[in-house]
């Protein structure tokens, strides 16, 4: 227990105490209104819970009277005993993988199979298309229907590929969780007999802090309960399909289809003849321009160095000497 509670004799020596002031009705007044909506559950306290001379609390509100052995009400207000639960409580998953041959089909097939049990659909997921499709479904089914629905839904697919089922059981936990539940119960029935007696403000905080406390522990508690009793009562199951993997040979026929070769083909041809007429256009357009004007370039200033050039004079030839007159005879 989460916090520690006043025991039921606490009461008397409370109200006791709280008599013995003057101005008790002043006191419980002020207390009232400053708990807000405090009125409400102490005027429903003091009139439902009953209690002898001495203040001892009686049975809790709601409560249905124990019989031997104690068997809990649907809210969990009251002693479990597993005798008397109708058997052991069992929480049952499984999951299981079929094969099978139309997947819309098997899956209408399959739902049928568990509404016809009692069962819902809980979740379910779809991945691909075509021959690749495949669907997983998680079904909730009555654990009574458990192995008749597991056997119809065997027979939806054509193979079952494969099957895991587990089971556990949850009997001494529920049967725990009532327990502490009917002790919870008599506590806070102790408290909210407390609660109806006090006058000082504070015994009304330290008792109301201590109910809430109770209060929401039992919250928890039951929630458990009822959480593992439904999981007992609706078993959950995973099933997954999936279509038969295609043959290697067939799915390459399959992928196969002259038509889309030829038109591949061709239009790799115009795009290699689209690429060449780019490039004769870029050629016509951009580079014979462009080398016509540097040739042009070229040639001017060419021209221009030869004119600026200065001329060398050609060396003068020697002058031959004249030939000397022959001796007289």
């Amino acid at each position: 227990m989460s916090a520690p509670l006043l025991s039921a004799t606490a009461g008397p020596r409370i109200a006791r105490s709280s008599l013995t002031r003057l101005g008790a009705l002043v006191a419980v007044a002020f207390a009232l209104a400053a708990c807000g909506g405090s009125s409400a559950i102490l005027s429903t306290v003091g009139s439902s819970v009953g209690g002898d001379a001495n203040g001892a609390p009686a049975a809790a509100p709601g409560a249905a009277p124990a019989e031997a052995g104690g068997k809990a009400d649907q809210q969990g207000n009251g002693p479990v005993d597993a005798n008397l639960l109708g058997g052991p409580l069992i929480v049952r998953t499984g999951q299981l993988t079929l094969e099978v041959t139309v997947l819309d089909d098997a899956l209408v097939d399959a739902d049928a199979a568990v509404t016809a049990a009692g069962g819902y659909v809980a979740g379910s997921q779809r991945q691909g298309d075509g021959d690749s499709a495949s669907a997983t479904v998680t079904y909730r089914i009555p654990a009574e229907r458990w192995v008749a629905t597991l056997a119809a839904l065997r027979a939806v697919g054509t193979k079952v590929l494969s099957e895991q089922t587990a089971s556990e059981e949850v009997t001494s936990q529920v049967v725990d969780l009532g327990a502490r539940l009917a002790n919870l119960r008599a506590t806070e029935s102790a408290l909210q007999a407390i609660m109806a007696k006090a006058t000082k403000i504070p015994d009304i905080l330290e008792v109301q802090a201590q109910l809430s406390g109770v209060r929401q522990e039992i919250e928890q508690l039951t929630a458990q309960k009822q959480s593992l009793e439904k999981q007992a009562a609706l078993a959950t199951l995973t099933v997954g399909f999936s279509l038969p993997p295609t043959v290697a040979v067939a799915q390459v026929q399959q992928g196969w289809n002259p038509a889309d070769e030829v038109d591949r083909a061709a239009a790799t041809l115009v795009g290699i003849g689209q690429a060449v007429a780019n490039a004769a256009i870029w050629v016509a357009i951009v580079f014979l321009p462009l080398a016509l004007v540097l040739g042009i370039a070229f040639g001017i200033a060419w021209l221009v160095a030869r004119r600026l050039r200065p001329r060398s004079t050609p060396p003068t030839a020697p002058t031959p000497a004249a030939p000397m007159d022959a001796p007289a005879a």
